[in-house]
């Protein structure tokens, strides 16, 4: 773990990280001098600062992670949502030869909503899984995913119509598609609502100004290990605001941002199991490839 580079923030964080250390090195070669002046700070100013600023960074991470969370708990649903409406469809219905067009609707259904909160084109997977009449539909749609759903809730409309869908059954298959809909917005609420920018610019400043403060501080207690001593805390406090930058936005392609293409492929080989289709080709991956996309 400690060679590990892909997944770690170190490629983010290194320019200002290699610039503090060398600062933390001029001060000790001066001794904490600037123009003769020397500069009387002490360790004790610098442990309270750091405490306080410790804890909001604890408080930023939580914060950051309590989104990740949110939004991998909102795609596990999609997963099981998905599940339950596929194998209701099977087994309720008169005709489970015609949940094919509910099931690539709802395939459909996550990879829209993927390229929508990654803000990618969706062209290429639609017209791999529908129809062109409802290709057609949707390219003038600005929200795909919602409508898709409602090109479920249609398919279900049309089976109760037909007589093949008792009132009641398709009542309770409503259920999963409404948890569909609040799973939706809770990501669409996610994407659309950051931290606000303010509090991640506070914290920015104040972890500059504590870094370039600091070796002035140590260099009469440690001497010529206070740049070894600064790197470290500067790594730490320079990750820890990284990270928590990174993971507050979950639907990202950065390395630890949520595996959205993985997920995707995921749901929609388990479907495609239910119905009884051939199974997408897998994308093999080298063992040491830990961080999926």
């Amino acid at each position: 773990m400690l060679f590990v580079w892909r997944g770690s923030v170190l490629p983010d964080i290194a320019p200002q990280l290699l610039w503090t250390t060398a600062f933390a090195v001029l001060v000790t070669v001066l001794h904490g001098q600037v123009f003769h002046w020397k500069v009387p700070l002490n360790f004790v100013p610098f442990s309270l600062i750091g405490l306080t600023l410790a804890i909001f960074l604890g408080f930023r991470n939580s914060t950051s992670y309590s989104r990740y969370w949110e939004a991998r708990t909102l795609w596990g649903a999609l997963l099981n949502e998905t599940r339950s409406l596929v194998r209701q469809a099977l087994t309720l219905t008169d005709a489970p030869a015609e949940a094919t067009v509910m099931t690539t609707r709802l395939i459909a259904f996550v990879h829209a909503l993927r390229h929508q909160l990654r803000g990618s084109d969706p062209a290429a997977d639609l017209a791999r899984l529908l129809p062109p009449e409802d290709c057609a539909r949707l390219q003038a749609a600005r929200f795909k995913p919602a409508v898709l759903l409602l090109m479920v809730g249609e398919w279900l409309r049309d089976q109760r119509r037909q007589g093949r869908l008792d009132p009641m059954l398709a009542q309770a298959m409503e259920v999963p598609l409404g948890r569909l809909t609040e799973a939706l917005g809770g990501c669409e609420r996610i994407a659309s609502t950051p931290i606000p920018f303010t509090y991640a610019v506070i914290i920015h400043r104040t972890i500059y100004l504590y870094c370039v403060l600091l070796p002035f501080g140590m260099v009469d207690a440690i001497g010529a290990m206070t740049p070894v001593v600064v790197a470290f805390i500067a790594y730490t406090f320079f990750a820890l605001e990284a990270l928590g930058a990174e993971i507050e936005e979950p639907f990202g392609t950065e390395p630890n941002d949520l595996a959205l293409d993985a997920m995707s492929r995921t749901i929609e080989a388990t479907l495609r199991e239910m119905m009884g289709e051939p199974q997408p080709p897998r994308q093999d991956t080298p063992p040491d490839a830990y961080i999926q996309t």
